[in-house]
């Protein structure tokens, strides 16, 4: 009898082995395509039909110049540039650069876009990030940052409207982490930051999105550390941040810590308490709270 229960003992302690190897072998490959293709997770560019139709701004009643701008890496970005006339008595001379949110492309931004040119008055420029839209490449935390230097170029050094225009970035969640960027390490191009349901880095905002990934986020290589960022944006900078309480992909805390690290003198802060991410556009005052802001805060290059 006892040896009959020995064999069985040595035979589930094989059999347990076995399970447990399997089990690390299916988990070191869950997390090697975790690790592997995260960035098909993070930069949906796909959805929405991102790289299908591409609405322009002439269908929104909008005259504009189609852009291709050469990164230093080759890729080739879509940009939208839409100019008021500079000699209008009218002029405000600010141009607002869009940074779109994830998923989609530019043309799904044109609404946006038709606010800031023909209800504000405002120079826009908005391009797709490499991987989305038009442009080449696949999307990456660094293809963008890339992506982001080569249009600051543009604006700041190769077209004359934009040179002598105050630059207000204007970012919503994804595009947030970009605006964060540029106004963090090229803050001298810009006149004004508007975020929008931005976070604080992509391995922070993991838990929330996909609950079951909280253990494995050390696996996250896309950063986006915007909360080391926000500190070194300068103080002189108007800052406004606009935030959804309903927020079902960024926790509203991300919000919160961005607006208590921001060392901005002109900083403003609004809640929507009732908005989910992607209905914020839509809230009661929003557009009132963007046009005072670039209004009152941003003064015209020249000024």
């Amino acid at each position: 009898m006892f040896a009959v229960s020995s064999l069985l003992v040595t035979k589930l302690v094989s059999f347990m082995k076995t399970v447990a190897q399997i089990g690390i072998s299916f988990g070191a490959l869950v997390l090697l395509g975790l690790y592997s293709y995260q960035n098909s997770l993070i930069y949906p560019s796909s959805l929405n039909d991102g790289r299908g139709v591409c609405a322009t701004p002439d269908e929104y009643d909008m005259p504009y110049e189609l852009v291709n701008l050469k990164t230093e890496d080759g890729e080739t970005l879509q940009c939208y540039s839409i100019k008021q006339d500079a000699s209008s008595p009218h002029y405000a001379n600010k141009t607002v650069l869009v940074l779109s949110p994830n998923a989609g492309n530019i043309g799904h931004g044109l609404p946006i876009v038709s606010i800031f040119y023909r209800n504000f008055g405002y120079n826009v420029f908005i391009y797709s990030y490499r991987g989305y839209g038009r442009s080449t490449g696949s999307p990456s935390e660094k293809g963008l940052k890339i992506d982001a230097q080569r249009v600051i170029q543009y604006l700041t050094e190769e077209d004359e409207q934009y040179q002598q225009s105050s630059l207000v970035l204007y970012g919503r969640s994804l595009g947030g982490a970009v605006a964060i960027y540029i106004a963090a390490t090229m803050s001298s191009a810009v006149s004004a930051l508007i975020l929008e349901n931005t976070f604080l880095s992509i391995r922070k905002t993991v838990p929330h999105v996909f609950p079951m990934l909280k253990y494995f986020t050390r696996f996250v290589h896309q950063h986006w550390d915007s909360e080391k960022l926000v500190p070194q944006i300068p103080s002189k900078m108007p800052v406004l941040l606009l935030s959804a309480r309903k927020d079902e992909i960024v926790p509203p805390e991300h919000m919160d810590k961005i607006n208590s690290l921001m060392k901005s003198e002109q900083k403003f802060f609004y809640t929507f308490e009732n908005s989910t991410h992607n209905e914020t556009v839509v809230q009661p005052d929003y557009w009132e709270h963007v046009q005072r802001f670039i209004q009152d805060e941003v003064n015209p290059v020249g000024y």
